[in-house]
């Protein structure tokens, strides 16, 4: 990535603040980040261009990537579960569609985007690999598989669009629904799961999906331009990796295993009136195996996981114990980098 000018879409999210953090050391030579939402610029390093531009504006877009020269983008740019269908659709479609087509008319180099296993539904069998069936659930993991779709079909026409798999990653500053299990934990609750905790359900640590864009951004083509799972190489049962995560906290947390033939329709009524922050795809695989192969990704790029889900858990929790005093007074919202609403978990809390 030595001297390119990247443009990282989402920016302001979990995944862009990250990038902005660890691209400077790969050596580029300009750094640009747009999104709807808010940059804190202190975060952020001093020479990167941050702008307000929604990735559906395709005129500023263009002016975007055009004035600025740019020849790589990383697509992070997404709306998440809890956002309205609409404006998932619009986001994860229209926005994808527009990123490609500029890419293509401005002669972009690579464009790397950034999807995700929910394109897999709540499969059967596992490991998952690439090449398994897409039944995406929820609108969510159904405009994830457009997306793909359409980098296929740029793919078809010239355009270098590596595809990024990524299990559920956390990591420093990673908020949203982990918020609120590192608020249970750290107030020494019993961690309610789904099941008995016996499935295996993998992780991955932010860093090292980081460090999986880098090499799709900038590989040989020839490797690159593909689709690739990325994912924990270590990870055990999640009674194990939940229990460790209590075990280093201290707290007297501890996990407690629920009857998930009871819970998970509890849970589908919640999210069906709007009370709960868990959503379908969460709730629908959380007593389930879900993990991927990551041997393609490994073969063809090189890449190597550096962190377990342990790891990840657990450092993530301790970013969370750093600024739990500033977070408790900032308002609720629907991104990865702030807290989510506990809404009905919250009442739950109490009886823990």
């Amino acid at each position: 990535m030595k001297d390119k000018r990247v443009l990282v879409t989402g920016g302001a999210g979990f995944l862009g603040y990250h990038l902005a953090q660890a691209l400077p050391a790969k050596g580029i030579s300009f750094l640009a980040c747009n999104d709807i939402a808010p940059f804190f610029a202190d975060e952020y390093p001093t020479d990167a261009l941050l702008v307000n531009v929604d990735v559906r504006d395709k005129d500023a877009m263009t002016s975007l990537i055009r004035d600025n020269r740019i020849e790589i983008i990383i697509h992070c740019a997404a709306a998440l579960p809890l956002w309205k269908k609409k404006e998932i659709y619009s986001t994860n479609v229209e926005g994808v569609k527009n990123i490609l087509e500029i890419a293509r008319d401005q002669g972009v180099e690579r464009v790397v985007f950034i999807s995700s296993t929910a394109v897999y539904g709540v499969p059967d069998k596992h490991p998952l690999v690439e090449e398994d069936e897409m039944v995406g659930v929820g609108a969510y993991g159904e405009t994830k598989i457009i997306g793909e779709n359409l980098c296929s079909e740029f793919r078809d026409q010239g355009l270098c669009v590596p595809v990024i798999r990524p299990k559920t990653f956390i990591g420093t500053a990673r908020l949203g629904v982990f918020q609120i299990l590192y608020d249970w934990v750290d107030s020494g609750k019993r961690i309610p799961i789904i099941g008995k905790g016996l499935n295996k359900y993998q992780l991955l640590e932010v860093t090292d999906l980081i460090e999986a864009i880098c090499l799709a951004a900038t590989l040989d083509p020839e490797l690159a331009n593909d689709v690739f799972n990325v994912g924990a190489t270590r990870y055990q049962q999640v009674r194990q990796d939940v229990g460790a995560l209590c075990e280093f906290a201290d707290s007297g947390a501890r996990v407690m295993p629920t009857p998930a033939r009871l819970v998970k329709p509890a849970l589908a009524f919640f999210e069906l009136i709007g009370v709960s922050p868990l959503y379908k795809w969460v709730y629908g695989t959380a007593d389930k195996d879900s993990y991927v192969s990551t041997e393609k990704i490994q073969t063809k790029l090189g890449w190597k996981a550096k962190y377990s889900n342990q790891d990840a858990l657990i450092s993530s929790h301790k970013w969370y114990l750093e600024h739990k005093d500033e977070l408790q007074t900032a308002r609720p919202g629907v991104t990865h980098r702030v807290g989510w609403d506990q809404g009905i978990l919250g009442f739950f809390k109490r009886w823990m």
